[in-house]
């Protein structure tokens, strides 16, 4: 049996400044064609990943400390799958599940009910899985007739359960977590808290960006500093938790 792991060798990261900014698929596309049109133009280059040499085994629970733009969010997504290195190897074993930027993929002139399909499509599952799942979903995200409507006529926190619903209707192997839950209405945070509380256990895997050092703690049994895009400290919660308290994690 093949065992969920995540190792990168000296991986590099850079892409312009704009690249990844779009939401839904069409304008994803679009903005790739742009990119490959612009190529020679002059766009800045961000480094967002310098040299990372790092390997997560099966039932780690793996936290990323840093700043604002230290790069956790940045691998996060490259272990996704989201951002192609530039240089050094990455090899990622298992099913992915992340929950971040969880409404891409969205189409705000389709329905809700049609916008699942399309968000199942891009988490790589079939259009017959995602048939049959999609009572649970709407249930979950508890939007009544709403589920029919275009997504554009949805408030933001409407929009926040249905995309949650969908995200984690599927667990995987390894679950890639951008803070635990930062929206919608105190029933659904405390249906949503509970759900990721699940996966989490379920998961073999799981590595969680997160400001909120409670639960770092409580999550997490090993954690990485990121510091201007490189790995500053890799080693136990607390130890890397001083370490980021006293200063040596923060952008000189």
């Amino acid at each position: 049996m093949i065992q969920p792991s995540i190792t990168l060798s000296n991986v590099h990261l850079h892409y312009a400044a704009s690249a990844f900014k779009e939401r839904s698929v069409k304008t994803l596309v679009n903005a790739l064609l742009s990119m490959r049109r612009s190529a020679g133009a002059n766009i800045e280059d961000i480094h967002a990943l310098k040299g990372i040499s790092v390997d997560i085994a099966r039932g780690e629970r793996v936290a990323l400390i840093g700043h604002n733009g230290a790069g956790k969010s940045t691998f996060l997504k490259t272990i996704a799958g989201l951002y192609p290195i530039s240089s050094g190897t990455l090899k990622v074993t298992g099913t992915v599940r992340s929950l971040f930027d969880i409404g891409l993929g969205f189409e705000p002139d389709a329905t809700g009910r049609e916008n699942i399909l399309y968000r199942g499509l891009l988490l790589g599952l079939t259009p017959r899985f995602m048939r049959e799942i999609e009572d649970e979903i709407i249930e979950f995200a508890d939007l009544g007739d709403f589920i029919d409507y275009p997504i554009k006529t949805y408030s933001a926190g409407m929009q926040v359960r249905l995309a949650f619903a969908i995200s984690t209707a599927v667990a995987g192997d390894i679950l890639l977590l951008d803070e635990v839950i930062g929206a919608g209405d105190a029933a659904f945070m405390t249906k949503a808290k509970a759900r990721i509380m699940n996966m989490v256990e379920k998961a073999e895997i799981m590595v969680l960006a997160s400001h909120d050092l409670a639960n770092v703690r409580q999550l997490c049994t090993r954690a990485l500093v990121f510091k201007a895009g490189t790995i500053a400290f890799d080693g136990r919660v607390e130890d890397a938790i001083s370490f980021y308290n006293s200063g040596m994690g923060a952008i000189a």
